[in-house]
């Protein structure tokens, strides 16, 4: 009887390609022990994808009965091992009915599940009423004498595996025991295995995670949730349908033990997976190569050089370093996840000439490359364009200088003040020795004067301007060549008065102004 009933309950759990093939038989009424005379309903489920017509029924008992329907359901009222095929699909599990004669029956469902609510029912034959009933678990009372003839056991699990019995009372006292059933609960789905493309990857390699389990034929509609995990505190995912992650780039301080999880959506069956242990492996550096941009290794003082350090191999986080070979220091660090690295030198200048080298580590040691020569020219018109900026900029003073006298004379002109002409007065000539260039280094002219109608003494009668100008013909390009040489522009300006009591005409410099 127990062996009969440990077929009732156990289902085994199929493969993937057998769940989505192989038939299931529900029950109706969902129970697995009636009385004799009681009709029971069959029905063959999850062949739809045969699009067949018949189904075969194979009844054991004594001895082998074959039944064919024209549907996918079948009525009985005898006992026996019922199994169900469709055309082209394998056999179902098999489903045992017991039809008894007995005057008190426990019913249990055919098959529970971890999760469900299991419900044992207390059956007396109709005629016959019960005033109560009590349940026993493997000896033990799980209810005193109650009204209800249900026993409800929500949540069940693996705990709740064992023989199971009823009493029912009757009104005069009588005491009616049923029969024993054991009750396996069965596994909704075992728990997940972890599988991974490669337990053993290249660092920046992807590496795709299944987390794997299967649901029973008679629960294949069972919504599933995963979560992967790493080393029991990083999470990889949030809870999510899908079974599969991938992890696009893995890299060494990756590795460790990797688990995942399944639980059913309402969260009352959770299981986990064995761990299962990664281990990336890293690539070591090798091909150090030293480069320059511009390319070449020559430079040009005042612009920036970039020294460009790269790997032919090498995988993960690798610390690049630059030096100079005379002096041995180190130009600059960078750690990072990349063959190359850059490293700028602004502003270089002739003294940074001379051979470099770099290296490279990811842990391994250091890898040096080959010694680069650095060579740095000079730009020859630097020096002519700050002349021509001095020169620029005097010419610019003089003509403000012009510009502030015309003003005043204007000024003058229109208080009462009269203009002479204009005047042209050679400088002096120099003495023996004295050169002409640093005294009197262009023509002095006399520019136009503003002079008082009724002058009196100590008023100004002329204005002599003198000024240096650059780019002259003949000896003035002396001048240039000595402010070349100083690498300045000089603009020199002289106002000369006359008194009235100068009767030689000598020129006083008694109000000089110089810019």
């Amino acid at each position: 009887m127990l062996l009969w009933a440990s077929l009732l309950l156990f289902a085994p759990v199929c493969g993937q390609s057998a769940a989505a093939h192989k038939p299931v038989i529900s029950v109706r009424p969902p129970w697995t022990t009636f009385f004799k005379g009681e009709r029971v309903t069959l029905t063959c489920n999850g062949f739809q994808f045969y699009a067949t017509e018949k189904t075969t029924w194979y009844q054991h008992y004594w001895r082998e009965k074959l039944t064919v329907t024209p549907g996918n359901t079948l009525e009985v009222r005898e006992s026996g091992l019922y199994r169900c095929q469709a055309q082209g699909s394998p056999q179902s599990n098999p489903v045992r009915l017991l039809f008894s004669s007995d005057s008190l029956i426990l019913q249990v469902p055919y098959s529970v599940f971890e999760g469900d609510t299991l419900v044992l029912r207390c059956h007396r034959r109709r005629k016959e009423k019960l005033t109560a009933v009590k349940y026993t678990w493997n000896g033990k009372i799980l209810s005193n004498f109650n009204e209800s003839w249900d026993l409800l056991i929500p949540n069940a699990s693996s705990n709740n595996n064992g023989n199971y019995q009823c009493f029912g009372y009757g009104d005069n006292n009588d005491v009616f025991r049923s029969n024993f059933k054991m009750i396996k609960i069965q596994e909704l789905f075992p728990h997940p295995q972890l599988k991974a493309t490669d337990s053993q990857p290249t660092e920046g390699n992807s590496v795709n995670l299944s987390c794997e389990t299967q649901l029973p034929p008679e629960r294949s509609d069972t919504l599933l949730h995963f979560i992967f995990f790493r080393d029991d505190r990083v999470i990889l995912s949030d809870w999510s349908p899908s079974r599969e992650l991938q992890l696009p780039a893995i890299w060494r301080e990756n590795s460790g033990s990797y688990w995942c999880g399944a639980e059913t959506v309402m969260g009352n069956i959770h299981k986990r997976s064995l761990s299962l242990q990664i281990r990336v492996q890293r690539i070591p550096v090798s091909g150090v190569l030293l480069e320059t941009q511009p390319t070449g290794g020559q430079a040009v003082e005042g612009e920036t050089l970039v020294l460009v350090c790269s790997v032919a191999e090498g995988t993960g986080y690798t610390t690049f370093s630059w030096h100079r070979e005379d002096t041995q220091e180190s130009l600059g660090r960078k750690t990072q996840r990349s063959p190359r690295a850059e490293l700028e030198l602004p502003a270089i200048r002739e003294s940074h000439a001379g051979g470099y080298y770099c290296t490279a580590d990811n842990s391994y040691g250091p890898v040096q490359s080959a010694l680069l020569n650095i060579t740095v020219r000079e730009i020859s018109g630097n020096r002519d364009g700050l002349v021509a900026a001095g020169a620029t900029g005097g010419l610019l003073v003089a003509l403000l200088l012009a510009l502030a006298l015309l003003f005043y004379c204007w000024r003058r002109r229109k208080s009462g003040v009269r203009f002479l002409g204009d005047e042209t007065r050679l400088p002096p000539t120099p003495g023996p020795g004295d050169s002409s260039h640093s005294i009197y280094p262009a023509q002095v002219e006399l520019q136009s004067l503003c002079v008082d109608v009724h002058p009196k003494e100590g008023d100004l009668m002329y204005s002599e301007i003198q000024t240096i100008r650059l780019g002259e013909e003949g000896e003035a390009n002396t001048s240039r060549t000595l402010l070349e040489d100083k690498e300045v522009s000089v603009v020199y300006s002289e106002v000369k008065t006359q008194h009235p009591d100068n009767s030689a005409g000598e020129i006083s410099s008694k109000d000089e102004e110089s810019y």
